[in-house]
């Protein structure tokens, strides 16, 4: 019963506004003292799960997204994809999502796609009619699919906590992440068919088409060579993910300084300090909640959830929805990085009592907590992408509401019930069995 209370306290010290890792701490402390574990037994676990060399990826790989986000690389990338569909009606909308998703793949950042593509594509859809409350909302419903398109962060915590392949994690999120941005992409086309006000750039020839794709492909070859590299380099065996995201940083470097010139020696130690403030963040976190998570175990939290669950229903696809339920809240309540670090060690061992493969439950960890991220009242990257264009937040309920209602939603469901829609990739590719 203790460790319910800590989750509770938890949970209300997060709503208050209690920085996150002093929220973890709050909880900590609370079931050391109250249940009298020994912190000399505790301290020295959480170093010594600190001492796993994936970690060393995440910081790198928030290197890798701070230089990549501000040497321009997603200005060719943006004009790339406007070629093929940004002269039709909607098009513009879905030349954003199709850019947050191939940008997202390089930074593998949510903040950093809405940040990255949102100072590109803000002036473009406010000039082509489009009302701000529905561009502000359609980026930051769009940035997420950086959460979800390896490489990922995300992915890499859970399966760091989880004690599962990164590989099979990053395999797992790819074709929920291409649901998730076609179904995004036909919501916005849907929702400004009847806008008047659209204004459409005019259509070209197929000759200048032609001489539009030679030149702009060129241009985004650097760009998007980046993570064929990455992944390319992890999936062939060549160099593991925390090799990876050191290559991804030693090749962003010379792009953004020298073939896209966006980053000079100022950009270039802003984007260092910031993920030096980012990491710093992430590792604090990171060590309380190992302690965390070890008191929970030792506490049995999941077994007390999983016996207040089936006291409301035996049905495991009930009780998998009410794990969703559970997910989204507190997506809503706290950063990506951070629930993650919460939700794995608590609802992974639901998950695999219900039958759930742990690789199936990573692809469900990211679209949950991803539509958190997006979902009032709290919906962070919601905030944030208004606060970027400019956009009231009762202007963005709408455009935002039909996404999750017709986007997250149906891809959430399908992902829940539809096990092969996360593990056909890791067993194509890696012959990992559900």
């Amino acid at each position: 019963m203790l460790s319910v209370i800590a989750l509770i306290l938890l949970i209300i010290t997060l709503v208050i506004g209690v920085p996150v890792p002093f929220a973890f701490l709050a909880s900590t402390t609370f079931l050391i003292f109250s249940a009298d574990y020994d912190p000399s037994f505790l301290l020295p676990f959480g170093f010594s799960r600190m001492s796993n060399p994936v970690l060393l990826a995440i910081p790198l790989f928030i290197i890798a997204g701070g230089i990549i986000n501000r040497g321009h690389i997603g200005d060719k990338l943006v004009e790339l994809v406007d070629l093929f569909v940004g002269r039709m009606k909607g098009g513009l909308g879905v030349v954003t999502v199709l850019s947050c998703a191939v940008f997202g793949s390089i930074t593998g950042s949510a903040a950093a796609t809405l940040s990255g593509i949102g100072a590109i594509m803000f002036p473009k859809l406010k000039k082509a009619g489009y009302p701000q409350g529905h561009s502000a909302a359609l980026i930051a419903n769009a940035s997420v699919l950086g959460l979800l398109i390896p490489p990922s962060a995300i992915m890499i915590l859970y399966a760091w906590i989880g004690n599962q392949s990164v590989l099979a994690a990053f395999l797992a999120t790819v074709i929920p992440g291409l649901i998730l941005t076609v179904l995004l992409c036909l919501v916005n086309v849907v929702l400004v068919r009847k806008n008047k006000d659209l204004v459409l750039e005019d259509p070209i020839d197929l000759n200048t088409f032609q001489k539009l794709l030679v030149k702009r492909s060129v241009k985004a070859v650097p760009a998007l060579a980046m993570p064929f590299l990455i992944l390319g380099g992890i999936y062939g065996g060549i160099v593991t993910p925390t090799e990876a995201a050191a290559l991804g940083v030693l090749y962003a470097i010379p792009v953004g300084f020298f073939i896209y010139k966006g980053l000079n020696g100022k950009s270039f130690l802003q984007a260092i300090l910031e993920a030096a403030v980012t990491t710093g963040v992430i590792m604090v976190m990171l060590y309380t909640v190992m302690i965390l998570s070890r008191l929970y175990i030792m506490e049995d939290l999941p077994g007390t959830i999983m016996e207040i669950l089936t006291s409301i229903t035996e049905n495991p696809l009930l009780i998998l929805l009410m794990i969703n339920l559970f997910m989204i809240i507190i997506g809503m309540l706290m950063d990506d990085a951070s629930a993650v670090l919460l939700a794995t060690p608590i609802l992974l061992p639901l998950a695999i009592e219900l039958g759930v493969s742990p690789i199936q439950f990573a692809a469900i960890v990211g679209v949950n907590l991803g539509m958190g991220n997006i979902t009032p009242p709290t919906a962070p990257l919601l905030y944030l992408g208004g606060q970027l264009g400019g956009a009231k937040i009762n202007q963005m309920m709408n455009p935002t509401l039909c996404m999750i209602a017709f986007a997250w939603l149906p891809t959430l469901l399908a992902v829940t019930y539809i096990p092969q829609l996360s593990l056909w990739l890791p067993q194509l590719v890696l012959g990992i069995q559900g």
